[in-house]
């Protein structure tokens, strides 16, 4: 692993050294650009070199510069508020090209290329909501480095949060548009379907039984800009665009070298265990660099580089750690004696035992008097855990889990291109290659537990798991015209590969020949997709564009198994346990231990066999127009028609609409229905271990849904989710002012949605009726309990977008830019749960959407998020500072939140179900930073993320409450007579939920970046 780090840390400076050289060569073009009035300068001014892809902005001295070949060039110059130049200007060498800008009423408007096929619209006069996002200012600015948590700072309808100890989740950031699920967003790279990981989000975490994109795996430094289109548009781009689209625009510059050095660092109360100081530092570099092919083509490079720590939140562990028959162990230990056969010599625990100092004489008789190891056993159990970590010289904090964010180490490289053949026609190819690795931790393994083995790790373990995650993409094409035709053909291909490795760990039923480490086996998610798009211009009305087009896809799910030793359970001898006659080993105290690596067993052969014909193709026609029916009056109209070989068919349509009140004024609306074909994963992930009841083995976990259990259960195949969705509203310019306001209602709503179910239960004992039917067909599918993936619930969502931007220029080389963006949303469950009958008969379709999916669907996001950011340039200096409104969430978990006694519950389908959840209060998070142009090539940013040092609430711990446990005769919920203790913190690991979170735990970041233009 080492020598593959050295390699891409030579790659990575090679290409840097590669990159100075060449820009060192290149000639070109300076100049300052400046207010015709007031002679001051104007930062953030933009110089294009016209028919080129070179471009430049200015910086806080206003200053520019290109690098380009000798000849003759035109450049245009614009900035917000002012009328755009065209200057021309010869190079021979280095010249000199000065522009002065006059102040004009009318404002500069972004145009969009998202849900347009056209030669694209300004966005205000879109007929559909469409936000740009500046990447490119904002990693120079923002103390966000990755694209999630850039989106989930500035994007209100967009919510992406890292997780903890949640397996697989911790590595990639589940991330959801407009409150719906990861999976039913598209992701776009320069305008192609990007592949989605293949990762199958299958514990509690928002999300849960989704397939998102992977967005982590572009790097920030390598993007322009993006464009996310709230809107569906599944009759446009395919699959997946319920929610709407991110179309993720890569850099196209040239001429310029710009380097990133990124450090930074958790500064907080919270930190180390909330001991202070700083934990989860962070080091990033990036690079980009462009180079001009020809007047018009270019190759555009980026490589980054990050190493980021892990953070810890958690207390002391009040958790029982240590037993007495642990403290007889240490003492084996230390005296050179073996733990490993301590657990059935009687003569050896009684000898431990007198060197055990706090055991008092009645502790020491008893113990000395026992005759059998039943009666060790019974004495044995008592709890010591503060006596023997004195004895130890340890603390409950060093029995803490990590409860944080993951280590983690990337080393990424992209690049984007395009070469002109001729003036028709051009070639253009884009991708990238990324390797992520990193490590989480699980709960800890405390020498009391029989999943723990104290003969290799005698004070317990915090087992960990170790990701790879390689992620790969490219895509090729050549567009231009054909006779009246615009034409774009094109293949794009992405894979992705996440690897398990279990470390800190052992097999259990192993014993002292188990290993530390683990190879649990890995995913992999391939697609290519090949795409003819087409499209024409007609002078009809006031002007029509016509487009079609043709799409195949072909994609592929795999699970790679793990090692045996990673997944098996073995006999006291050694061997795999294969036949009910085989004994397990135990702990002293009788317990089974479980087999597999303790915190991830790995795939078993088992399931990587039922992913070998894993495949799917598609195929898909599209129309689409866009009628100017006046200069007023725009209509665009979509069909799409799909097949899939594995479900069949599907017809999806849009229809949008913009009217122009006034030049200024515009409202818009559209209609439109949408598909999200099942992502291979849903279908085919599967994860099972064995159990014996009866003499008889049985399987456990969850099976894909071709699986034989899932036929004999009546769970259906899989089909395709389908989406109605509208949505109305207004843009508005006030040019005097350069105000900006877009505010847009929507409301979808999703059919056979698929959902992780929880896990049903093979009835048990002599039963009769539909239970003996269903207890049959468990034994047909020889399992005991079983979960699915099912298009179980139909679901309605519905919200308020809004947006004003202002741009001023304030004079004194003073400029300021101020964005507002809200969204308020709402999602529930609509209709009956949709239910095999046999489950439903036998009382376990609560089971198929259960109150804790219902939460992570609908409440564990915020519904509620606004932000305010605030950009101030003031010659040399430039000023970022951003507010943003997480609104409150609802926790999963269920515990006594008022304080009555018991935990609330209601009715549904016959059955007592908690509803008393914990709700998370809203907060405000600030992020400030303060950029100083040292050089004209040389800045220096510093800041913070969430500079206050805001927590979320925090979780309950211990709570003594009753509890319901079913329903009467005449409806009413019974209670238990006694109470019971809930502890949602898990012994004070989780002082905040890790269930769901709008900002995360991990406090105030503190950062620096120096950034270099040359």
């Amino acid at each position: 692993m080492m020598n593959k780090y050295r390699l891409n840390r030579f790659l990575l400076s090679g290409a840097l050294w590669l990159l100075t050289l060449t820009a060192v060569l290149a000639q070109g073009v300076r100049g300052r650009i400046t207010d015709a009035a007031t002679k001051a300068a104007i930062p953030g001014a933009t110089i294009v070199v016209v028919n080129t892809n070179i471009g430049a902005t200015t910086d806080a001295n206003g200053d520019y510069t290109l690098k380009v070949n000798p000849g003759s060039y035109s450049l245009r110059v614009s900035f917000v508020g002012y009328q755009t130049q065209t200057v021309t200007v010869n190079v021979s060498g280095n010249e000199t090209a000065d522009v002065a800008l006059s102040e004009t009423t009318a404002s500069l408007s972004e145009v969009v290329v998202t849900g347009t096929r056209s030669a694209g619209r300004v966005k205000t006069e879109s007929p559909v909501p469409v936000d740009i996002i500046s990447v490119q200012q904002l990693t120079t600015q923002a103390p966000q480095n990755n694209l999630n948590q850039i989106l989930n700072m500035v994007a209100p309808s967009f919510t992406s949060n890292t997780t903890t100890v949640a397996d697989g989740t911790d590595h990639i950031d589940p991330a959801q548009l407009r409150g719906l699920g990861p999976d039913q967003v598209l992701v776009l790279l320069n305008g192609k379907r990007r592949h989605t990981s293949s990762l199958v989000n299958v514990n509690g975490t928002p999300g849960r039984g989704s397939v998102g994109t992977d967005l982590n795996a572009i790097p920030a430094f390598a993007i322009d800009r993006i464009e996310v289109l709230r809107d569906g548009a599944a009759a446009q781009y395919g699959s997946d665009a319920i929610a709407g689209i991110i179309n993720v625009k890569m850099k196209e510059a040239t001429g310029k070298l710009a380097l990133s050095v990124y450090g930074g660092g958790n500064f907080s109360k919270g930190s180390n265990n909330f001991k202070g100081g700083m934990d989860g530092g962070n080091v990033q570099v990036d690079a980009n660099y462009g180079v001009r092919i020809g007047k018009a083509g270019f190759i555009n490079l980026t490589g980054s580089a990050q190493m980021r720590n892990s953070t810890s939140r958690a207390m002391p562990n009040t958790a029982s750690l240590l037993n007495r028959y642990n403290a007889i162990e240490y003492r084996t230990l230390q005296a050179g004696g073996n733990v490993n056969t301590l657990p059935n010599s009687i003569d050896a625990i009684k000898k431990g035992a007198l060197g055990v100092t706090y055991f008092d004489a009645a502790t020491q008789a008893s113990i000395a008097g026992a005759s059998s190891l039943t009666d060790l056993r019974t004495i044995l159990s008592t709890d010591v855990t503060d006596n023997e970590l004195a004895a130890r010289g340890l603390t409950r904090s060093d029995f803490n889990m990590r409860v944080g964010q993951s280590n983690l180490q990337s080393i990424q490289f992209f690049a984007n291109s395009a070469i002109p053949i001729n003036d028709k026609h051009e070639f253009y190819a884009f991708g990238g290659y990324g390797r992520r690795t990193g490590d989480a931790a699980g709960f800890f393994r405390t020498p009391n537990q029989a999943r723990a083995y104290t003969g290799i790790f005698i004070n317990g373990f915090l087992p960990e798991i170790h990701s790879e995650i390689i992620d790969g993409s490219f895509a090729a094409g050549f567009r231009g015209k054909l006779g009246s035709f615009n034409y774009d053909l094109s293949n794009t291909f992405g894979s992705n590969t996440f690897n398990y490795g279990v470390e800190n760990t052992v097999n259990a039923t192993l014993l002292d020949k188990s290993p530390t480490v683990f190879k649990a086996g890995g995913l992999n998610f391939k697609q290519n997709t090949i795409n003819l798009d087409l499209s024409r211009k007609f002078d009809v009305m006031a002007g029509l564009n016509l487009a079609f087009g043709a799409e195949g896809r072909f994609e592929s799910y795999r699970i790679k198994a793990g090692d045996e030793n990673s997944w098996a359970r073995y006999d006291v001898n050694g061997n795999v346990i294969t036949t009910s006659t085989q004994v397990a080993p135990s702990d002293f105290f009788g317990n089974a231990r479980p087999g597999g690596a303790q915190v991830f067993p790995g795939f078993r052969p088992e399931n990587e066999a039922a992913t070998k014909d894993a495949n799917r193709q598609s195929m898909a026609l599209y129309a689409d127009g866009e009628l100017d029916v006046t200069n007023r009056w725009l209509v665009e109209g979509a069909v799409r028609f799909e097949n899939y070989s594995d479900f069949g068919s599907t017809t999806n349509f849009k229809l949008a609409t913009r009217y122009k009140l006034t030049d200024n004024i515009n409202i818009r609306g559209a209609a439109s229905t949408g598909f999200r074909a099942p992502s291979l994963a849903q279908i085919y992930f599967n994860s099972t271990s064995t159990q014996f009841v009866g003499g008889v083995p049985f399987e456990v976990g969850t099976f894909s849904n071709a699986s034989r259990p899932a036929e004999l259960l009546g769970i259906p195949k899989l089909k395709q989710e389908e989406s109605r969705s509208i949505s109305a509203g207004f843009t508005a310019k006030i040019p005097g002012a350069n105000l900006t306001i877009t505010a847009d209602g929507y409301f979808v709503a999703i059919k056979d949605r698929v959902v992780l179910t929880d896990q049903f239960a093979r009835p048990s004992g002599t039963v009769t009726g539909s239970a003996l039917v269903l207890q049959q067909l468990f034994d047909q599918a020889n399992a005991t309990a079983a979960t699915f993936f099912s298009n179980a619930i139909d679901t309605q969502s519905k919200g308020i977008d809004l947006v004003i931007s202002h741009r001023a220029v304030l004079g004194g080389g003073a400029s300021l830019r101020s964005d507002l963006a809200g969204t308020v949303s709402q999602t529930e469950q609509v209709g009956d749960i949709k239910a095999s009958k046999i489950l439903a008969d036998n009382g376990q379709i609560n089971r198929y959407y259960s109150e804790s999916s219902k939460i992570y669907l609908q409440q564990a996001v915020p519904r509620v998020k606004f932000n305010l950011s605030n950009t101030l340039t003031l010659n040399k200096f430039d000023f970022f500072l951003r507010n943003v409104y997480f609104g409150k969430v609802t926790d999963p978990n269920t515990v006594d939140v008022n304080g009555d006694g018991i935990i609330g519950a209601i009715v549904v389908n016959g059955q007592a179900v908690e509803n008393e959840h914990p709700v998370w209060g809203a907060r405000v998070i600030t992020d400030l930073s303060i950029g100083y142009q040292i050089t004209p090539i040389v800045k220096l940013v510093v800041g913070a993320n969430n500079i206050f040092d805001i927590y979320p609430d925090k979780n309950y711990g211990p709570v003594s409450a009753k509890r319901p446990t079913g329903v009467d005769a005449s409806g009413n919920i019974v209670y238990s007579a006694a109470a019971s203790t809930v502890d949602l913190s898990n012994s004070n690991q989780f002082v905040y939920s890790r269930n769901t979170s709008q900002f995360g735990q991990n406090g105030r970041f503190l950062f620096a970046r120096l950034n270099f233009t040359f």
